[in-house]
């Protein structure tokens, strides 16, 4: 079981690095700026889903309020950057510390609710935020904040000419995220998320810190997402509360590990792959007059993929390959 075990590790690697060497070269023949930004969105929810992931798949503990760590990431960039003139870089990590700690601040009393409770409030958690925000005046408020061109370069992290370099770096995103993931999975912090996700009152009697496990999953999961906001500013350039506070950023992150397969490693990058592209595509075809059409489309194909696979379409392909061994 374990030569096993230690198999499907390398293979998930292996994999991994395929997937990563592949998707690098795609834009040298995809010079379209248009498909380049799909891609890069794609690769952006894949990295804010496997963030997400880590709190709400593998330690059991649904957030339906993720929006508000992508917001303060996007808003502690950009104010730090028009406001003072910091670089994006430190704007980013400052993001990701914030958020990181808000979250454990917030799961001192979340954390003892339970099921739905706990759902609701992230919601409500995240709607107050949204409404703070939109009455901040050193904010921008509604208004929202737009982020000055200084010069394309790397170290101002503005490019203007080419979304290349925002793809690269989602990319390299994508790829910490889904490391990071691996590499707690078989960790003893991935062993308590897991017991606290099947029996909380089991994995406590067995010498599991129920509370601070989901406080380190919380903690990790918000600096991911608060990146994933940093990164999105400097890539859209402006930003407001709606913008990067919405609900529907908070489903946009969940959607992708429900489709493919929540609590899995490959589960949210797949789920990624097919529902982005989804989403982009049939706002373009359909425009203004279909707006939240692209909801209805997604929303449906979730239905049908919980109703027909329970486990996501990565336990399709598991279910395949367990039939091909035999």
């Amino acid at each position: 079981m374990d030569k096993n075990f230690a198999q499907r590790r390398r293979r998930d690697l292996v994999v991994a690095a395929a997937f990563a060497v592949v998707a690098a070269l795609v834009p040298l023949f995809v010079k379209d700026v248009y498909v380049q930004n799909i891609m890069v969105l794609t690769l952006m929810y894949a990295a804010l889903s496997q963030s997400w992931n880590i709190l709400s798949g593998y330690c059991g503990q649904i957030s339906l309020g993720h929006a508000l760590y992508f917001g303060i990431g996007a808003y502690t960039t950009a104010l730090l950057f028009t406001k003072f003139g910091v670089l994006p870089w430190f704007g980013m990590l400052g993001g990701g510390l914030i958020s990181a700690l808000i979250a454990m601040a917030l799961g001192y009393p979340c954390f003892r609710l339970r099921g739905h409770y706990f759902v609701i409030a992230t919601i409500v958690i995240a709607e107050i935020a949204l409404l703070l925000f939109q009455n901040w005046n050193f904010a921008g408020a509604a208004l929202g904040i737009d982020i000055p061109v200084r010069h394309d370069s790397w170290l101002t992290f503005q490019f203007t000419r080419s979304k290349l370099p925002y793809f690269y770096f989602a990319l390299v995103l994508a790829a910490i995220a889904w490391l990071v993931t691996w590499w707690l999975e078989d960790s003893k912090w991935g062993y308590w998320w897991r017991a606290v996700k099947d029996n909380p009152d089991a994995a406590e009697s067995l010498g599991v810190v129920v509370f601070n496990s989901k406080m380190g999953a919380a903690a990790v999961s918000a600096f991911l997402t608060a990146v994933g906001g940093s990164f999105y500013a400097q890539f859209v350039s402006y930003i407001d509360p709606e913008s990067v506070m919405g609900f529907q950023f908070s489903l946009l992150m969940a959607l992708p590990a429900v489709l493919g397969g929540i609590g899995t490693l490959w589960g949210p990058v797949l789920g990624a792959v097919i529902l982005i592209p989804l989403t982009e595509l049939t706002r373009s075809f359909i425009g203004g007059s279909g707006r939240g059409v692209d909801l209805i489309v997604y929303g449906t194909l979730i239905v049908l993929i919980s109703l027909a696979r329970p486990e996501g379409l990565v336990g399709l392909f598991s279910r395949r390959r367990k039939e091909a061994v035999r």
